[in-house]
Order: structure tokens, then C-alpha cells, then sequence
């Protein structure tokens, strides 16, 4: 009963604070700063303290979002390898556990040409050519766009300056960009592998509480009528008082973290506090409402305007064309790893899209199954380096 109260009262907090620290967006501006590569970027701040060559670079996309994109060289630069984080996250999440831990250090020591990708609107990747980040118009996305052009771009960059094909570790909203995207015969051309971890390509059959509340009671699709546009939970406030919350109370944090991701088997105490020194970040309060689309009805398609005519203008149809996940193609080598315990990545859901890849090539599939695992374990697990990141490098190596 107190587990139960404890996760009822977090999920409460956490809607809390989100409608806490949303704010209301002024109108568009027609003019906007840029700047080059940040001086005090994730090089400077995670990967050169941990003694790393480290380069910052600037992708611009097809729509004008400007993202970082760190590289980490040891060496001549190996195979690059281009590593996308998932929803409320950045960069920073391949580098959150210690250096001998982290999937981005491990195969920069493995010899790989690491490229840790930044999502638009994240800390880091907030420019755009002619759009202020406090417009409207700047937060007018969803992960289609995500698929469309941050995705695209990033691949572009990095294949064109290495001359080689990329390697690709997803996680979460990062595995769901790349399967759409591959659904679509994009980005083939440039591909070499991909790892998916905690892999989503339906969302109908997830447990998680706080996204199927959300999803159920259309709590996105509330803020965005209500003229919040960017769905922040980084107010300094809120971060000070979780972080007080979890050092003073005797409250365990980790659970503020199951009501989101299901039990984590593998995540230090300490972890809690690195990771709200860096997130959760911002996204689109429209890319919320896709994916609360996606949790109601069990299907992946393109975003829904609820609304034939709209439909029709941006699509030529009635409905929102889907992503077709059984047009993935069959030789493409793949690594997936999802956990038992993730809330997320439901196991019925991700078992949907092992049916669907029944006919892949059987010596170009790799499946791993963690039981224990949550969805935090694949990025923030203490363990994570031996029972997963060991085998991708391992499945990288042979490709």
C-alpha cells in the first residue's frame, strides 16, 4: 500500500510541475542570434574532463534547427558510430555513469569515431536560422520532424566529413525515429548497423502510469490549448526541490523514475542526482501529443490533426499516413535489447515488432532479452556495460 500511495503521489507531482514550469509562448519574432559550437558545450563540460579529445560541430536541417553534435576521437577515428538519445533527454545521456561505464567513452576506447547526437530543443541544440527558441512557431514539431530532418541531416553531416557508413545506438524516442525512418528507405544508403535499445515501434500495450495517464486524460493535448507549446519540467525550482526531496526526506528517487520507466533493476541512488543535474529536457508539447496518439490507439503513424481537412492539407488524405514497420528491409544487420521490466517498451510491444521481423535474415538479427531491466538500465544501469554495451561492441565489430 505505501509503494502504491508513494507512486500515486509522484505522478501527481510530476503533472504538477510540469503544468508548474510550462509558460505560454510570445509571438514569432522575425530575427534570431547564432552563434558557433558552445565553449562550454557537452565537450567542454562531460568529455574533455574525462582527459578526451573532443569536437564541437553544428548540423543546420532542411527546416533550420541548428543541433550540436559533440564528436569524441581517440586516435585516427575509427568506424563512426552516431549514438541518439531518447524523450526528455540530450546528448548527455551516453555520458551519465562514470567513464569506464558509459556506452560513449567505451567505444571511443574501442577505437569507434563516436558522434553523440542532440535533438532539436534540447540544451544544446536550441538555434534555428530564423526562428527565436521562445516562438511558437520554433516548438511546431513532432518526432515526424524528428524523422524527416533532424535525423537525415545528422546522418548527411557525419557520413560526408568520415566518408564512411555510420553505425547507430538508439534509445527510446531514438529507436522510434530510426525504425520510421527505415520504414521510409531513408538513410540506407548511409547505414552500416543499428542497435536499438529498449526499442519502440508501438506504444499500446505500455504500463507506465505517468505516460498512460497522461495519454488517457489528454493531458498534451490540455497544455497545448492552453497556449504551451514547449512541455518543460527543467525549472531550477523544480530540479532544487526533487534533488531536496531526494536527499532529505529518506525517499527513494529511483521511484519517481519507476512511475515513468518501470523498476530499474540496476541504478545506483547517486545516479538520481547526476541525472537532474543535466534533465529531464524540453520537448514539443505537439511531439507529447503524438505519442499520447500513439499510446491510444496502438498504431505508428504520422501525427494525427483530428481533423479531415488539416489531414488532407498536410497529407492528401483523410488520415494520417502510417510508418510501415514490414517494410524494414530484411538485411539490414540489427541489435536489439529490451528488458522484461520496462514500462515503456512493453514486452508485448516490442514482441509485435519480433513478428513483424521474423523473416530478417537470421544471421543479420540479434536479439537480446534482459529480464530485470527497466527502460533507465539501458542508459543509467551500473551493469549495463557487461550485459549490454559489450555485446553492441561486440555486434559492431562484425559488421
Amino acid at each position: 500500500m505505501a509503494n502504491t500511495s508513494l507512486s500515486t503521489i509522484l505522478v501527481i507531482l510530476f503533472w504538477v510541475l510540469t503544468l508548474a514550469t510550462a509558460r505560454k509562448l510570445p509571438p514569432l519574432s522575425t530575427s534570431t542570434a547564432l552563434s558557433s559550437p558552445s565553449t562550454d558545450g557537452i565537450c567542454s563540460s562531460m568529455v574533455k574532463t574525462q582527459g578526451y579529445t573532443c569536437e564541437e560541430h553544428l548540423v543546420t536541417t532542411q527546416d533550420g534547427y541548428i543541433l550540436n553534435l559533440p564528436r569524441i576521437l581517440v586516435g585516427s577515428g575509427g568506424p563512426p558510430v552516431l549514438l541518439q538519445h531518447g524523450l526528455f533527454m540530450d546528448g548527455i545521456t551516453w555520458l551519465l555513469l562514470p567513464s569506464n561505464q558509459s556506452l560513449a567513452f567505451l567505444l571511443a576506447d574501442n577505437g569507434f569515431d563516436v558522434w553523440v547526437a542532440n535533438t532539436r530543443g534540447t540544451k544544446y541544440s536550441r538555434q534555428h536560422t530564423t526562428l527565436p527558441t521562445n516562438s511558437t512557431d520554433y516548438w511546431n514539431w513532432s518526432w515526424d520532424e524528428l524523422v524527416a530532418h533532424d535525423l537525415p541531416a545528422t546522418f548527411q553531416y557525419v557520413h560526408d566529413l568520415t566518408g564512411q557508413k555510420l553505425h547507430y545506438v538508439g534509445h527510446s524516442q531514438g529507436t522510434l525515429i530510426a525504425l520510421a525512418a527505415l520504414s521510409k528507405d531513408q538513410l540506407l544508403n548511409m547505414l552500416r548497423s543499428a542497435a536499438l535499445l529498449s526499442p519502440i515501434a508501438y506504444v499500446g500495450q505500455m504500463t507506465s502510469p505517468l505516460a498512460k495517464n497522461a495519454a488517457e486524460n489528454f493531458i498534451a493535448e490540455s497544455l497545448y490549448k492552453l497556449g504551451i507549446f514547449e512541455f518543460s519540467m527543467r525549472g531550477g525550482s523544480v530540479i532544487k526541490f526533487l534533488k531536496d526531496v531526494c536527499n532529505n526526506t529518506g525517499i527513494d528517487c529511483t521511484n519517481l523514475l519507476t512511475s515513468f520507466t518501470g523498476p530499474n533493476c540496476c541504478l545506483s541512488p547517486s545516479i538520481v542526482n547526476v541525472f537532474l543535474d543535466h534533465e529531464p529536457q524540453s520537448t514539443a508539447t505537439k511531439n507529447m501529443i503524438h505519442l499520447s496518439q500513439m499510446i491510444r490507439e496502438g498504431t505508428t503513424a504520422m501525427f494525427d490533426y483530428e481533423n479531415q481537412d488539416e489531414n488532407i492539407k498536410h497529407y492528401g488524405q483523410p488520415t494520417p499516413p502510417a510508418y510501415d514497420m514490414t517494410r524494414l528491409p530484411n538485411d539490414l544487420p540489427l541489435f536489439l535489447s529490451y528488458g522484461g521490466a520496462d514500462a515503456l517498451s512493453d514486452v508485448k510491444d516490442v514482441q509485435r515488432l519480433l513478428e513483424i521481423l521474423k523473416d530478417h535474415d537470421a544471421d543479420k538479427l540479434v536479439v537480446q532479452y534482459r529480464n530485470d531491466y527497466a527502460h533507465a538500465d539501458y542508459v543509467m544501469g551500473e551493469n549495463a556495460n557487461q550485459d549490454v554495451y559489450e555485446p553492441l561492441i561486440s555486434f559492431f565489430r562484425l559488421q
